[in-house]
């Protein structure tokens, strides 16, 4: 067995897969032959792989499998037409003005530039093919506001289900004025959800002053790229500040997190931030510290540390399982054309790693340092001889001279 095993690295170093120089590897069980394949990056290969997952590379057998990894940090594809907006009057005390939108063939949002501020209203949105025909279809509502001068941001968009009428009629409160619609933009967006997965297992959590202070221990080199606060729904509006840092107290990140249910000019608005984008990669520790400042300690009952989903695309010929080979400090990062052409399939099997083991073939790579550099003791030795033996040469050089 041993050498049969031996014999296939030979064959597989011939091929050009260094396989003796990686450290680790995991089987890799294919769910679809044939079709495509993914596995979520978990910790144990961000422990045991380079930083940026260079050094993976996947075999059946002693064929090399080409693959792609793909970060799920979802995607928001539009395309924006200007539209022009119509009539633009006052109707019963409400502004109401008529989007043309004849040259899209469907749209879920307009978005409108109004030069109105500090406002809070609902508009009112209706459709149909004829400009003046008297059969509107109810489209939905929305709330528009801005709220700069408190720093609580705005909305100016319309989200309606997709649609494809010709025409909109927009109603807004009194509070926005014919003269405020400057001009208007549609768009069809089609989302894809990011993906999270969770990192950390649980914090140790400790109050200092009024401060939330929350400590993670990583064990691995995993990116952390979200913090996700749960904050009891009994906890009143707010709005903190919050910092995180390392083990020698180096900012990794810092931002705000909040909760907004309040009625401004006879309107509802609600408004929720308790995540928090950070970017982190390294074991050790990482704080989190909420500033509370003069008021009461929030009341947070869960923190999370979250990455996104990083997924390995394959597409095996047979059935059976592959190996995932990894480990080696040296090793560039592939070039396949099957990842710089790649297009992910909706339908990819997902499989699941077996798992780790040490490779049983592994001999480390052999040491490429110069001969001087790997035997600095011979070339010691060497310069010290050579150094006698001149001085020697030069002694009796002299005596005959003298003679």
């Amino acid at each position: 067995m041993r050498t049969a095993l031996k014999l296939l690295a030979l064959m597989m170093m011939m091929a050009g897969a260094p396989v003796a120089y990686f450290q680790y590897e995991r089987p890799v069980p294919v769910a679809a032959a044939g079709g495509q394949n993914y596995v979520v990056i978990d910790e144990t290969l961000w422990n045991h792989s380079r930083a940026g997952l260079d050094d993976l590379r996947l075999y059946a057998g002693d064929i090399e499998i080409p693959y792609a990894i793909l970060t799920e940090r979802g995607s928001s594809e539009h395309a924006t037409t200007n539209i022009r907006v119509l009539q633009p009057g006052t109707i019963g005390g409400k502004t109401q003005f008529f989007l043309d939108m004849a040259g899209l063939a469907e749209y879920d949002r307009i978005e409108l530039a109004l030069a109105a501020r500090d406002f809070v209203v609902k508009a009112e949105i209706q459709g149909q093919d004829d400009l003046h025909g008297p059969n509107w279809v109810a489209l939905g509502r929305t709330v528009l506001y801005d709220l700069s001068g408190d720093h609580l941001g705005g909305n100016n968009t319309l989200r309606l289900p997709v649609t494809a009428y010709k025409y909109l009629r927009v109603t807004v409160d009194g509070q926005v004025k014919p003269a405020d619609i400057q001009g208007a933009s549609a768009s069809v967006r089609h989302e894809e959800k990011e993906v999270w997965r969770l990192l950390g297992g649980a914090p140790t959590v400790e109050t200092k002053g009024k401060d939330n202070i929350f400590t993670f221990n990583l064990a691995s080199q995993a990116p952390v790229e979200r913090i996700e606060f749960v904050v009891d729904p009994a906890q009143p509006d707010f709005l903190r500040s919050v910092e995180v840092e390392n083990q020698h107290h180096e900012r990794l990140g810092s931002g705000e997190i909040s909760r907004i249910h309040t009625v401004r000019h006879g309107q509802k608005i609600d408004a929720e931030q308790t995540s928090l984008s950070v970017y982190t990669a390294h074991t050790g520790t990482v704080r989190i510290i909420v500033r509370n400042g003069d008021d009461q300690p929030l009341k947070i009952t869960a923190v999370r540390l979250q990455q996104y989903e990083r997924r390995l695309y394959f597409t095996p010929s047979a059935a059976g399982a592959l190996r995932l080979y990894y480990g080696d400090a040296k090793l560039p990062a592939p070039v396949y054309d099957y990842a710089r052409l790649f297009q992910k399939d909706a339908r990819a099997a997902e499989s699941k790693f077996g798992p780790e083991q040490a490779n049983s073939l592994y001999t480390g790579r052999p040491d490429e340092r110069p001969w001087s550099e790997r035997h600095p003791a011979v070339l010691w030795m060497a310069i010290v001889l050579a150094v006698i033996v001149l001085g020697a040469v030069a002694l009796r050089s002299m005596r005959t001279a003298t003679a």
